[in-house]
């Protein structure tokens, strides 16, 4: 088998498992092709794309991606810190440069729960003193 490298992305929600291994720049998301998985929108394809246009090396491989949960753009960034990782753990090398960019850094906000007698996380019925 040929050599590979893997990792995992999480934002929000979402968590997607990828793996790179040398070859053409094939990218599958989910066995789709990654224009057809993201509908064509253009946004979220240059921002999966990021982490492999800043080192120099998007048709060096090809990635296989597993990404569940969450909505579009929780998936689109946890492929884009998966992707960034996998590079890392290929050459080390890649670190500072993703590192200049923030794409190795998880974002760590998450929706806050609802509170009870309040209507939403935080607004809460309106006070009356009288």
């Amino acid at each position: 088998m040929a050599v590979q490298y893997s990792a995992t992305g999480r934002r929000k929600r979402a968590v997607a498992r990828v793996i790179l291994r040398p070859g053409t720049g094939e990218f599958k998301v989910n066995k789709r092709e990654l224009a057809e998985f993201f509908g064509g929108r253009d946004f979220w394809l240059e921002r999966v794309k990021e982490p492999l246009t800043r080192t120099n090396s998007l048709d060096k491989f090809n990635i296989l991606v597993n990404v569940y949960g969450g909505g579009i753009k929780g998936q689109a960034d946890a492929i884009s810190l998966g992707i960034s990782r996998a590079l890392v753990e290929l050459n080390e090398s890649n670190k500072p440069i993703l590192k200049g960019f923030g794409l190795l850094t998880r974002d760590p906000r998450e929706v806050e729960r609802k509170h009870y007698y309040r209507r939403k996380a935080r607004k809460m019925p309106q006070y009356s003193k009288r």
